[in-house]
């Protein structure tokens, strides 16, 4: 039984869309639809109305130097990633370390999301969408995690002590979602052969 809703009025009859049932189905009028209608413009996600990100929140300021600086952050930790695993450069041609180096360009992009809405949900959800782009193109999560460590030690030349905090916090958002990806089977990185040795004999 469908209740009333708010095209009824107390009388039962019925001001605006009628109601839907399985068998029947009658069309709205101009004027209700316009009322009920979806602003997708005042929601950060149509399908679920989900309300968008408030970029006054946190510290825009701090974004807005993230976002001028992105290329030379990302270029710092892309360098600061291979010092801490030189194999990086071995396993990456020119090519694969200019997409890495465009990874860590749109990963400064959301920390600076973030860092302006002071939400790690940014970060979170970024991770989440490339990490099946990654797999795909058969980048391990090591790496990415790499890009977020060497992304933390570059940003201090661009933010201020107070601003790290937030920042710090999308990152390791975004290695969270990464660390949990990376124990699921597919992940591109090597893995110990004496372990698999093993398993394989359990």
């Amino acid at each position: 039984m469908v209740g009333d809703g708010p095209g009824r009025d107390a009388s039962g009859g019925g001001s605006g869309c009628e109601s839907v049932t399985a068998s029947s189905y009658r069309p709205c009028s101009a004027a209700a639809h316009r009322v009920s209608a979806l602003d997708s413009a005042i929601v950060s996600h149509p399908s679920l109305g989900l309300p968008p990100h408030n970029l006054t929140a946190g510290s825009p300021d701090a974004a807005a130097r993230i976002r001028t600086n992105a290329p030379r952050l990302a270029a710092r930790a892309l360098t600061v990633s291979i010092q801490a695993d030189p194999t990086i450069r071995d396993r990456y041609d020119e090519a694969g370390q200019r997409h890495l180096l465009h990874a860590a360009e749109l990963l400064a992009e959301r920390v600076a999301l973030a860092v302006a809405s002071g939400d790690t949900s940014p970060a979170t959800e970024y991770a989440e969408w490339t990490t099946i782009v990654y797999r795909r193109k058969a980048i391990p999560m090591d790496d990415l995690i790499a890009l977020c460590e060497g992304l933390r030690a570059a940003l201090p030349s661009t933010l201020a002590p107070g601003e790290l905090p937030a920042a710090n916090a999308a990152l390791d958002a975004a290695i969270a979602v990464y660390r949990w990806h990376r124990r699921l089977a597919g992940d591109a990185r090597k893995r110990n052969r004496l372990l698999q040795l093993l398993y394989k004999g359990a």
